[in-house]
């Protein structure tokens, strides 16, 4: 079965960086588009980055454009976010996705990681 295990969150003060990996198992990693998505508390899931299977193209949100990069290893089935000058309303639940976009009927959400900016 499909398994999204997250790692590298935790605590970060504003203006910092924090990188997040995911690996992949139970399918294919090559042959899908990934993505990354985050749940601020008392809000819904925003979608903030994805990446196509290939790399060939990949969007952000508004909100973390030019701030978030993704980026994947399809030899090593690895998932990335490097999030640099941290604000925060980047605190929330950040989700390792299989699918590009909310839109994909056939997402898969992962485990989640708590990221927290505070000083």
């Amino acid at each position: 079965q499909v398994q999204l295990v997250v790692s590298g969150g935790g605590l970060a003060q504003p203006g910092g960086s924090l990188t997040l990996s995911c690996a992949a198992s139970g399918f294919i990693f090559r042959r899908y588009s990934m993505s990354w998505a985050r749940q601020a508390p008392g809000k819904g899931l925003e979608w903030v980055a994805g990446i196509y299977s290939d790399a060939t193209d990949r969007y952000y949100a508004e909100s973390v454009k030019g701030r978030f990069t993704i980026s994947r290893d399809n030899s090593k089935n690895t998932l990335s976010l490097q999030m640099n000058s941290l604000k925060p309303e980047d605190t929330g639940m950040y989700y390792c996705v299989k699918g590009y976009t909310e839109l994909d009927p056939t997402k898969t959400v992962g485990q989640g990681i708590q990221v927290t900016v505070s000083s």
